[in-house]
């Protein structure tokens, strides 16, 4: 290093003996920029930052090619000899790839201008790059076929300031191909895959720890365990005839082979990812999937989901179109600058690199109410693009496509490499060309590129707790002064009452006889007295029962406390519903019943029977005296508990299509229901007569005051509402796999999710809330849905979007239910393999296993 003649240093580099000059350039945005004494280029683009074009053997490097306010090409580095299929390193401040086949160039991602540092010793083309997890000192290490070189950064560039050759530590020789290298979390180890093999490494002694064998094909990536760091996990394909991939785990201190899973895909997986945070492992393989396992202990690695990103990033858009069209006209713009829809998905998105994305400081004021510390996401890089995996809902949060960016050097990447920056705002993405010889650093604004791909005021003013008076043109608009107010009587009835009252009472001592002692007697009415009845038939009011308070901090039962046969024979139970007091279980059978049992399953249940179908839907009433059952008989019936007797009965003539839900909301005032694709809405009258032959008459009554049609004329497969207080909001899922909010209060539909399962949706359960517990008001704006084969989702009204996925328990074939804790922190659900999952939503993901 010389003085140099001009605001700078020259520094001449010994290998080559060319001179380098870092100058002071006042036209530069970013300090500096590196120029070649032999063909220094400056030009000017279009529109864009003065910029340097070095025509140096190294290749052509350019800086500052700005293509967006999302995305920024920093530099372009051209290249000697090709880069695909090769293992690339970021870490926080740099960036590491080969150049030019057998050298390793080491970047500044802060400051892109500053010197890149060249470091070279290996003869044969590297093909994996991998940096320390220690920040000093930074540790980098490059693989060939004929070295394993570690780098110690800090030391090399100081002797590249000095003018000498930085120089690394071999740590091993001819060890074949090496498809990947992994540092371990100490540093102390380093993990080589060559081959069939992978060797361990001490970096302190630079000898060979073990090789660990086992697998039938080559090795493409490996990871350690960060919270259990004598483990470490690899996958590997074999290409064979069948093209089998089989993960494995590995105790390297002592050698041994600890899981091997059985086979996953015919394709190989090419990357790996652990994250510490929701004890997870993710795999992508070369067709686009990628599988997810669960590392928490007790879960025997079990498959918990697989994704496929073509069709997540195809349903990604059709949503984000679907937010746009629902924007005013003002809003329907283009949601990001330089991004071009409408060029069809590629075929395949092989998974070339996965690597953390932290994006706490952009979620928590999208979903409030979940902790959003426990929202992990992932950087996910592939040939055509760069996608945002949410790890907590399996959902995509953002879609990059080089090609949609005119302006990029990259339009399909031969390999690929992630980072976020510090913070989580941006982020850094190393690309090698597939077909050339060119690589690209970009730095990407995650932050805003996740927002401008998101809703920002759906379901803003969306809540289950009202938020406004009832309107007057509001279906929900009653008076139940004037309705409960006792009519005047016709004028003729009057008059006759008031004759009989004028007349004189006149008392006989003895009253002769009509003539019916002479007629036969017969039995008018027989009124049914057979019924089973438990022999304590009290009315269930909450007032005159309260129970405890319901403990916060208890966790879900795990244990089987009774069993109860139901009925003799292969009856099922279609609906079960506790009553809003806790004291009695309603359950609806197959076999045309509903039986009501006390909640711990004792005494004989009563037995409500009238309906000629299969029992689709059991419901209390809020003061709990009522029972709403519908049946696939297509009747809606309502029960009294005194005695079990019907109060009400609407048949098929009033349903254009038979009701296939029904539930009282508005807090007993309504009879709200689902038939075909209408919602409807019945004022109902129960008649409370207890005359022993007037009651045999039906006074009860009931008609419909509105009906609203869904988005579509779909289907609807479930629908759900808050009966406890006053709630103006009714959700509803329909056939189409769409969920639709509709606002009773306006009579409208307010919102629409379009395909929010995989397959349509069975249930729809809501936090609701208990009247032993109290749950902060934002919680009230939870609910979850399920779908046969696609899991348990949980959504927020406020952002009308999926917040957390739970899959893992059997449901591929038979529609389980689900339901919330009284608490609001859990969501329990059946599984087909007769075991009861529980769920909590307030941290990681538990699964409670309770046998049936």
């Amino acid at each position: 290093m010389v003085p140099s003649a001009g605001a700078g240093l020259a520094i001449t580099d010994p290998s080559t003996d060319r001179l380098w000059e870092v100058l002071f350039c006042p036209f530069a945005s970013r300090g500096t920029t590196v120029r070649s004494s032999e063909q220094g280029v400056l030009s000017r683009k279009r529109g864009r930052e003065p910029r340097l074009e070095m025509g140096d053997p190294q290749g052509n490097l350019c800086t500052d090619a700005g293509v967006g306010d999302l995305v920024t090409e920093k530099c372009l580095v051209a290249s000697k000899g090709p880069a695909r299929r090769v293992q690339l390193a970021c870490s926080g401040q740099y960036c590491a790839f080969p150049l030019d086949g057998n050298a390793l160039c080491v970047w500044n991602t802060d400051d892109p201008s500053y010197q890149p540092l060249t470091l070279r010793g290996h003869h044969e083309p590297i093909t994996a790059v991998a940096f320390g997890n220690a920040v000093s000192p930074l540790l980098v290490c490059s693989a060939s076929r004929d070295y394993v070189i570690m780098w110690t950064l800090d030391e090399c560039r100081q002797k590249a300031l000095q003018g000498l050759t930085p120089r690394g530590v071999v740590m091993g020789t001819l060890l074949g191909k090496v498809l990947c290298l992994r540092l371990s979390p100490d540093d102390r180890a380093v993990a080589v895959c060559a081959g069939k093999k992978i060797f361990m490494l001490d970096t302190e002694s630079q000898s060979t720890r073990a090789e660990l064998e086992g697998h039938r094909g080559a090795v493409t990536a490996a990871e350690f365990c960060l919270w259990q760091t004598h483990l470490i996990i690899s996958v590997s394909e074999d290409r064979s005839f069948k093209k089998r991939v089989f993960p494995k785990v590995w105790d390297h201190h002592m050698g041994s082979l600890i899981y091997n899973s059985s086979v996953l895909t015919a394709s190989p997986l090419l990357s790996l990812l652990i994250d510490a945070e929701s004890r997870q492992l993710v795999t992508g393989c070369a067709n686009g999937q990628l599988w997810i396992f669960s590392l928490v202990e007790g879960h025997h690695y079990r498959c918990v989901t697989r994704v496929d990103l073509k069709k997540k990033s195809e349903s990604f858009f059709r949503r984000v179109e679907s937010r746009l069209c629902s924007l005013p006209e003002e809003g329907q713009r283009v949601c990001t600058d330089g991004l071009e829809k409408g060029e069809e998905v590629e075929a395949s998105l092989p998974v070339l690199g996965l690597g953390p994305c932290d994006l706490s400081l952009v979620l928590p004021a999208e979903c409030g109410c979940l902790p959003s510390e426990n929202t992990t996401c992932l950087w996910i890089g592939s040939s055509a693009g760069l996608f945002i995996f949410n790890l907590a809902n399996f959902e995509l949060e953002a879609v990059l496509h080089y090609k949609d960016f005119r302006s990029s050097s990259i339009q399909v990447a031969g390999s690929c490499a992630v980072m976020s920056k510090v913070g989580g705002e941006k982020a850094v993405c190393l690309l090698t060309s597939l077909c050339g010889c060119k690589i690209a650093l970009l730095e990407i604004y995650a932050a805003a590129l996740v927002r401008s791909q998101r809703g920002h005021n759906a379901g803003r003013d969306l809540s289950v707790l009202p938020r406004a008076h009832v309107l007057s043109t509001s279906p929900l608009y009653f008076r139940p002064a004037e309705e409960n107010r006792t009519q005047p009587a016709p004028q003729r009835q009057s008059a006759m009452r008031s004759t009989i009252k004028d007349q004189p009472l006149v008392f006989h001592s003895k009253v002769r006889s009509s003539g019916y002692a002479s007629t036969p007697h017969i039995t008018l009415f027989s009124p049914k007295t057979n019924t089973r009845s438990s022999g304590d038939r009290s009315l269930p009011r909450r007032d005159c029962h309260r129970g405890k308070e319901y403990p916060l901090e208890s966790s879900p039962p795990t244990k089987v406390h009774k069993q109860r046969v139901i009925a003799h024979g292969p009856v099922a139970v279609s609906c079960v519903q506790y009553s809003g007091d806790g004291r009695w279980l309603a359950c609806g059978l197959a076999n045309h019943l509903s039986l009501v049992f006390r909640a711990d399953l004792t005494g004989t249940p009563a037995v409500f029977s009238g309906h000629d179908g299969a029992v689709s839907t059991v419901c209390w009433s809020h003061d709990g005296r009522w029972l709403l059952s519908t049946s696939r008989d297509g009747t809606l019936r309502l029960w009294s508990l005194r005695g079990a007797e019907l109060a009400l009965c609407v048949g098929k003539d009033v349903f254009s299509k038979p009701a296939r839900s029904a539930q009282f909301y508005y807090i007993d005032t309504f009879i709200l229901l689902s038939s075909g694709p209408e919602l409807q809405l019945l004022k109902y009258h129960v008649a409370t007569c207890r005359d022993g032959i007037q009651r045999y008459k039906q006074k009860s009554r009931c008609k419909g005051v509105f009906r609203l049609p869904t988005t579509g004329m779909t289907e609807i497969t479930s629908l759900s509402a808050v009966n406890d207080f006053y709630s103006y909001l009714v959700l509803t899922a329909g056939r189409n796999r769409t969920l639709e909010v509709f606002d009773l209060n306006a009579g409208c539909s307010a919102a629409t999710i379009i395909e929010a399962h995989s397959r349509p949706v069975h249930q729809i359960c809501q936090n609701k809330g208990s009247s032993f517990m109290t749950q902060q008001h934002q919680f009230y704006n939870l609910f979850a849905t399920t779908a046969t084969g696609d899991g348990i989702k949980l959504w927020d009204l406020r952002t009308l979007r999926c917040e957390r996925c739970f899959e893992g328990h059997p449901n591929h074939g038979y529609p389980c239910g689900i339901a919330f804790s009284p608490c609001g922190r859990y969501v329990a659900s059946g599984a087909e393999d007769r075991h009861l999952a529980t769920v909590s939503l307030d941290g990681k993901l538990q699964l409670l296993v309770a046998d049936n």
